[in-house]
């Protein structure tokens, strides 16, 4: 089989961070062999057959051309993809599985642990993590009362962003986060710092009632606001404080307050109702703080704008470490997990990043909008392998 090997580096990102991404990230394969020399996580991918995948539903396959389609509108003129987004343009969705068996073709992935110096592999896995997530509704007022006092915050103008690669071109991607203390750059305050400032309220695009749903609007990345009036106001991911995300349900299980299979979101938002005078000493373990912008509300079928700059498509999208998966890239995943049961394979395209995204076979797949997409987000946490589609004749390396 043709076998090829993407050598590149592992940094973390900076975008927002998702819930579960702490609770079971480790690989299953430990190594083979004494390691005795720095390592690097690699990708390797082989050349698969469609033979080898679950069965896709038709519902699926249409899914998965409507969100290749729209990212279409922001690779389509790219040389590889050219001539397979504009077949996609004129398929019908009733011929998706079709265009996608006739126009692409499967590569699967492994991760690879590879020795720097001697190019030796000391562990392999083909099977990885996917969580969920999802767009969430909040109740919010527009001015800050008694009952809403939590804000939900815009970019402050003290944040500094640093663009290393300005500087070293090496560290492409690469940003510092920080504030001036006279002629220095300190870090950024932490989450903790953050919610105690005042002077910040002017950031703020509107006011929650309960600390525990505006963090996991940080979490997800994007959400819905709605007024007492009725008015709607979408939010997405602007800016982050600098700081790393720490899983909050770690905290728990760490604590005894929950078992490692019980982490779930509506279990945490659980504790957190149970133990009212302790929420904030849950939620500060996590540094990370997500800064918001309004996007404007053109048409809410859509779902939120994710890194690729484009909407995201329910059940079809999912977020990836862009250091392995290219931005519009289609791949077909397999998802399973025991408790609570899940098992699902799909057509995805990789649309969005996430600060805990990180690694060649760790997803976050996006469910949609709402209280039942919502369920589905939190209580995912699923064992995953995947394939990545690449026009007929393709390699690997020809979507760099």
């Amino acid at each position: 089989m043709h076998k090829l090997i993407f050598r590149f580096s592992f940094f973390s990102a900076v975008s927002a961070a998702l819930l579960l991404a702490g609770c079971s990230t480790t690989d299953k394969t430990k190594p083979e062999k004494e390691i005795d020399e720095p390592t690097s996580i690699e990708t390797r991918t082989t050349i698969d057959d469609y033979s080898s995948i679950n069965q896709i539903s038709q519902e699926d396959w249409q899914a998965g051309l409507r969100a290749f389609r729209v990212s279409c509108r922001s690779i389509g003129k790219k040389a590889i993809w050219k001539e397979v987004c504009a077949k996609a343009d004129s398929t019908s969705d009733s011929e998706a599985e079709y265009f996608f068996r006739s126009q692409f073709t499967p590569w699967k992935i492994t991760k690879i642990q590879l020795g720097k110096q001697t190019g030796t592999v000391y562990s392999e896995d083909e099977s990885g993590l996917m969580t969920g997530y999802y767009e969430p509704l909040l109740k919010i007022s527009k001015e800050k009362t008694s009952g809403h006092k939590i804000p939900i915050l815009s970019t402050p103008d003290d944040l500094i962003i640093v663009d290393l690669a300005s500087l070293y071109p090496s560290l492409k991607g690469m940003r510092l986060r920080g504030k001036l203390q006279g002629r220095k750059l300190i870090p950024y305050d932490d989450r903790s710092h953050i919610v105690q400032r005042r002077d910040l309220d002017k950031y703020a695009i509107g006011w929650g009632d309960d600390p525990v749903a505006v963090f996991f609007l940080q979490i997800q990345g994007s959400g819905r606001l709605e007024t007492a009036a009725g008015e709607t106001i979408r939010v997405g991911y602007d800016d982050q404080n600098g700081h790393p995300y720490k899983a909050v349900g770690s905290w728990l299980v760490q604590k005894g307050y929950l078992k490692r299979h019980e982490l779930s979101m509506q279990n945490i938002q659980k504790w957190a109702v149970e133990n009212p005078t302790r929420v904030n000493e849950l939620l500060d373990q996590n540094p990370s703080f997500v800064f918001f912008k309004e996007r404007a509300v053109t048409d809410p079928s859509e779902g939120p704008i994710g890194a690729q700059g484009l909407p995201l498509t329910p059940k079809a999208s999912v977020a990836v470490d862009r250091k392995f998966v290219p931005m519009g890239t289609p791949l077909i995943v397999h998802a399973s997990q025991d408790n609570p049961s899940l098992d699902f394979t799909r057509p995805v395209v990789a649309q969005d990043t996430g600060g805990a995204i990180k690694g060649p076979l760790r997803f976050d797949f996006f469910w949609g909008f709402g209280d039942e997409a919502g369920r589905n987000a939190g209580k995912q946490k699923s064992d995953v392998s995947a394939w990545i589609l690449l026009p007929k004749g393709a390699a690997p390396e020809d979507i760099r």
